[in-house]
């Protein structure tokens, strides 16, 4: 078996070079901007800044995952490739969503605003996309797909298939990450032990796959053996990790409501802008 490394030209190298990390300097910026204005409005609730160090976290590891010397190596080699995957898909997403950016939005923005994002969050289409299994298959169910049909190698020949399959991990990963364990309002979160079981089917699921991709069975990747079980071994380990990281922040972010302390952050009703320290 062989890998394939994507066919371009140096223009369309130095473009796929730099617009990630400007696309990540501009997402860290504007939570910057967001932030100090939070600060401004009210002084006394102010912004957290374990929140902001959350989120430039989740901007870091996303930076690290498409820059040298990662990127290039993950363009030719399986185990950079996951290695990327679990950044990209599963610590950075962590990172960014307990950085609450949905709360600092309600917190900043015109009042108007605000009402029409209240209006998104509690839509229909927005509550079937975050029930907690459109968010598992979306997230983890996909990686069969990925890696069991010829999806993969088509990503590795095709830069835009390459970009939408990141664009995938990165998505998904915040959509689980925010319904599974976000501070965050969402328009429907159920309790904590449906969604401690919805984390160990995915737990489950992400050990099955880099299993079967070490064992070679159903997998479908155009790389040298050695690489495959290199990657299902970060798959494995690395997702594990994450995970782990995951049920912890569903409990540290479930006892603050469970206590009901004086300022504690509390779920947001429908059409009710959350006022708890940020």
């Amino acid at each position: 078996m062989h890998h394939h490394m994507h066919d371009h030209g140096a223009g369309s190298g130095l473009w796929e070079t730099l617009l990630p990390p400007a696309a990540v300097i501009l997402l860290a910026a504007a939570y910057l901007l967001l932030a100090g204005r939070a600060r401004q409005r009210n002084p006394v609730q102010g912004w957290r800044h374990r929140r902001t160090a959350s989120f430039l976290t989740g901007c870091a590891l996303l930076a690290g995952a498409m820059l040298p010397p990662l990127a290039p190596f993950a363009h030719g080699d399986f185990r950079g490739h996951m290695a990327q995957h679990v950044l990209i898909g599963m610590y950075a997403p962590l990172a960014l969503v307990l950085g609450m950016p949905v709360t600092l939005l309600l917190r900043t923005l015109p009042a108007a605003r605000v009402r029409a994002l209240m209006g998104v969050l509690h839509s229909r289409p927005a509550r079937v996309l975050a029930h907690p299994v459109t968010a598992l298959v979306l997230s983890t169910g996909t990686l069969a797909l990925l890696y069991f049909t010829p999806l993969y190698n088509a990503t590795m020949n095709q830069p835009v298939l390459h970009w939408l399959m990141h664009a995938h991990f990165l998505l998904s990963g915040c959509l689980f990450a925010w319904i599974t364990a976000g501070p965050d309002p969402a328009p429907t979160r159920p309790g904590v032990p449906t969604r401690l079981v919805v984390l160990g089917i995915a737990v489950a699921a992400h050990a099955t796959i880099s299993q079967l991709i070490y064992g070679g069975f159903l997998i479908n990747v155009h790389a040298p053996i050695d690489q495959v079980r290199g990657g299902a071994e970060i798959m494995y380990y690395g997702g594990d990790i994450a995970e782990l990281l995951l049920a912890a922040a569903l409990v540290t972010t479930w006892r603050p409501t469970r206590h009901r302390r004086q300022g504690a952050e509390r779920p947001v009703p429908s059409g009710v802008v959350r006022t708890g320290a940020g």
